[in-house]
C-alpha cells in the first residue's frame, strides 16, 4: 500500500495568555517559520479552524492561507480542517478559486462538519443539521468548481445564476474530508480526494472501505499526527515541549467535553502536566524510531502525508532546532 510520503506542519496561530505576545508580531514569526520549512524541504503547511477561543485558535484560515501563499512557492498549503457549515457554499467557492490562483494551484482543502455547538449558535447554524448543511454544501461547491451555472433551492441554500468569476483554475480543488463514523467515509467516496483525521480515525477508514468492498490502496490518507516529534534526546525533549502540547491537549480536552461528545476527542481529557507527561500521548521518537513508525503507517494504509504541529507557546527559534531534525535526519528516507 506504499507510496510516496511527504511531510508539512499544521498551524492554529494560537497565542495563549501565558505565553503571549502583540499579535502582529506573533502572526510575522509564525509566517517566518513556514517560509523556512520551505526551504528546509517541507512540503505542506496546513491551517486548521475554531472560534470562540481565549487563546486565539485561528478563526478565519482562508485570510491565513493567503497570507502563507504570498510567502511561498513550492509548499502544498490548505485547511486542516475547515468548518465547512459555517460558510455559505457560494463564497467559500468564490474564495478558494481566488486563492489557488494567488497560491498558483497549490491549494488543497481539509474539510468537516465541527463538534462544537458554542461555535454554529455563534454563525446562527443548527448544531443537529450540520451533516445535512455539509452534504448539500458539498454538490453545490464541486458544481461551482466544475464551472457549472447553478440555480437552485434546497432546505439549507438557495443560489440563482451562480457561477464562478474567475473560474477555479483546475476545476476543482482538491478535497480531505475528516470525520468520525460512516457517514464521513460516505462523504469522502462520494466528494472528496481524500480522508484526513489522526492514526486511530484514518485506520478505522482503511477498514470501512475494505468492508464497502473498496480497494484501500487506490485512496488517500492524510494523518494529524499533532503530538508527534523527533528529537536526538526525547527525554531532554519531553521536558522543554510537555508544557506547550498540554496547553493543546487540554484546550481540546475541555471543547470534546462540552457536548460530551468524547468519541470525537478520541479520548482526551484535560490532565496535570505531570499524568501527560506521564501518559503515551505526546510521540516523541528518535529519527530511526520515526522512519520505522512511518515505514509501517504506509504498509497499513494509502497514506500520503503526514501534518505535525507548532505548539502554541512554542519559540519560533526552539520549534526550527526540532523541525530541522526531522528534515536532516527523517524526510530524506521517503525523498
Amino acid at each position: 500500500m506504499s507510496r510516496k510520503l511527504t511531510f508539512g506542519y499544521l498551524y492554529d496561530f494560537r497565542n495563549p495568555p501565558q505565553w503571549r505576545k502583540p499579535w502582529e508580531k506573533h502572526y510575522a514569526e509564525i509566517l517566518d517559520v513556514i517560509a523556512w520549512t520551505e526551504q528546509a524541504g517541507f512540503d505542506g503547511a496546513w491551517v486548521p479552524e475554531h472560534h470562540l477561543a481565549e487563546d486565539g485558535y485561528m478563526p478565519s484560515p482562508l485570510i491565513a492561507l493567503s497570507a502563507i501563499a504570498s510567502r511561498t512557492k513550492r509548499l502544498r498549503l490548505g485547511s486542516a480542517i475547515a468548518l465547512a457549515p459555517l460558510y455559505h457554499p457560494m463564497r467559500f467557492a468564490e474564495d478558494c478559486a481566488v486563492l489557488d490562483i494567488i497560491a498558483g494551484g497549490r491549494l488543497e482543502m481539509g474539510l468537516a462538519i465541527g463538534y462544537r455547538r458554542l461555535e454554529t449558535a455563534a454563525y446562527g447554524v443548527d448544531f443537529t443539521k450540520r451533516g445535512r448543511i455539509f452534504d448539500e454544501w458539498l454538490r453545490l461547491v464541486t458544481r461551482l468548481w466544475a464551472g457549472d451555472m447553478v440555480d437552485y433551492t434546497g432546505p439549507q441554500f438557495s443560489l440563482s445564476g451562480a457561477k464562478l468569476m474567475p473560474p477555479a483554475p483546475r476545476g476543482r480543488i482538491p478535497l480531505y474530508i475528516g470525520g468520525f463514523g460512516d457517514k464521513a467515509i460516505e462523504r469522502v467516496m462520494r466528494y472528496g480526494d481524500g480522508y484526513i483525521g489522526s492514526e486511530d480515525v484514518c485506520t478505522r477508514y482503511v477498514d470501512l472501505l475494505r468492508q464497502k468492498g473498496e480497494d484501500p490502496s487506490s485512496a488517500r490518507v492524510r494523518i494529524t499526527g499533532l503530538f508527534t516529534v523527533v528529537a536526538h534526546d526525547p527525554e531532554k525533549a519531553m521536558d522543554e515541549l510537555a508544557p506547550y502540547f498540554h496547553h493543546v491537549n487540554n484546550s481540546y480536552g475541555a471543547w470534546f467535553a462540552e457536548d460530551k461528545r468524547v468519541e470525537a476527542g478520541d479520548g482526551l481529557a484535560p490532565l496535570t502536566l505531570e499524568a501527560f507527561k506521564a501518559s503515551s500521548i505526546m510521540q516523541i521518537m528518535t529519527p530511526d524510531a520515526a522512519i520505522t513508525m512511518f515505514r509501517n503507517l504506509q504498509q497499513r494504509m494509502p497514506l500520503d502525508h503526514y501534518m505535525m504541529m507548532m505548539p502554541p507557546g512554542l519559540p519560533a527559534a526552539r520549534f526550527v532546532e526540532y523541525a530541522q531534525v526531522f528534515a536532516n535526519d527523517v524526510a530524506p528516507a521517503f525523498g
